[in-house]
């Protein structure tokens, strides 16, 4: 069953890149905003007349505080008809008609394996949230491997957040990784990076079980599954979350 529309007052707004930007919406009518970690909520923008083609979904960059103010971040797409109008139009103090939380792309109920979060861009938002709640809820965990791709070092989001998060919770590793740029850290895609992980799994042996979370554009998501299947992981540990 869906949830109502109810009405957000954006609050803050900075921008994270040259074509990110980070919102900050409140719910005046909630005492708190619940949702669990790698939700979304639905924005309905009036940018057409039909109501299936005004409707935006954007992942919860933030996570469940006691408050009722989440964060999103968003690119602006070229041609984009969503992001052009909340660049453009939405300023501190417009209103939001929005829907949720909504979606099912969440923690696993317990952590009882090597945690795998494989993203692309503004992808890392659900991810962000994740792993946020697991340090300040102090829930059992086993290894979390965050495997960020971008183009260039302008483009990474979060990044000083993240590194900082390597030192504040246990068993956490981040893995940026640039695909247009060169720089200290590595280079290329994703895939290189837990390809690399799994270094020592050979065609005759199990790999070790986790829990693999991707989410981003499709021919990633697509190339990751092929990995991960290949190298004789669980379709089941496969979760997957598309954008754009």
């Amino acid at each position: 069953m869906l949830a109502p529309w109810i009405t957000g007052k954006v609050i803050r707004i900075i921008d994270e890149t040259s074509i990110t930007r980070r919102f900050w919406v409140e719910i005046p009518e909630k005492p708190v905003f619940d949702f669990q970690p790698g939700q979304f909520i639905t924005i309905d923008l009036p940018i057409h007349e039909k109501a299936n083609k005004r409707l935006r979904s954007y992942s919860l960059a933030s996570w469940p505080d006691g408050t009722n103010i989440f964060e999103l971040i968003i690119v602006k797409l070229e041609d984009g008809a969503g992001s052009t109008y909340l660049f453009n139009e939405i300023k501190v103090g417009s209103e939001l008609k929005l829907r949720g939380p909504q979606g099912v792309f969440v923690l696993p109920p317990v952590l009882d394996k090597d945690l795998y979060l494989i993203c692309t861009g503004t992808g890392i938002a659900p991810f962000r949230s994740m792993v946020h709640w697991i340090k300040d809820k102090k829930i059992p965990h086993h290894k979390i491997h965050l495997i960020f791709g971008c183009r260039t070092k302008a483009d990474l989001l979060y990044y000083d957040e993240l590194r900082g998060l390597e030192n504040e919770l246990e068993g956490f590793n981040y893995h940026p990784v640039l695909s247009r740029e060169q720089w200290e850290g590595k280079t290329g895609y994703v895939h290189s990076i837990y390809m690399a992980l799994f270094k020592n799994n050979s065609p005759e042996t199990l790999p070790e079980p986790a829990y693999f979370l991707l989410c981003g554009w499709r021919a990633m998501i697509d190339e990751a599954k092929k990995n991960l299947l290949e190298l004789g992981h669980d379709k089941k540990t496969i979760h997957v979350e598309l954008y754009g």
